[in-house]
This record gives structure tokens, C-alpha cells and sequence, in this order.
């Protein structure tokens, strides 16, 4: 009788172990993939600041020649 006890304690022990490694391991994936969006995001913000700048420079090009 007390083999059966232990026998259902480690059970439940390692259902319970393996129920929070699943979990961690969704979290972790979760994590990772909303690392990759935030970096593709970044990446698109960089091109459009960097496309900003450069129409940025060309309006005060022309502004300088006009006001010339």
C-alpha cells in the first residue's frame, strides 16, 4: 500500500513537471518570436528614418539654392 502512495506522488510530481516545462517552453517560443517582430519592426523604422534624412538633406539643399 505505501509502494501505490509513492508510486501516485512521483506520478502526479512528474505530470506536474512535465505541464510546467511544456509551459516554459511555449513562453520561451512566445518570447523568441516576439523578439524577431520587435527586430523587424526596428529594422523598417531604421529604413524609413534613414529615407527621412536623406529627404531631409535634399529639401535643404533646395532651400539653400533658392535662397540664394
Amino acid at each position: 500500500m505505501a509502494k501505490n502512495r509513492l508510486r501516485n506522488a512521483a506520478v502526479k510530481i512528474g505530470s506536474a513537471v512535465g505541464r510546467a516545462d511544456g509551459t516554459a517552453h511555449k513562453a520561451a517560443h512566445k518570447a523568441a518570436r516576439a523578439a524577431q517582430v520587435a527586430k523587424e519592426e526596428l529594422n523598417e523604422l531604421s529604413k524609413q528614418v534613414d529615407a527621412l534624412k536623406k529627404q531631409l538633406k535634399k529639401s535643404a539643399k533646395q532651400l539653400q539654392s533658392a535662397l540664394k
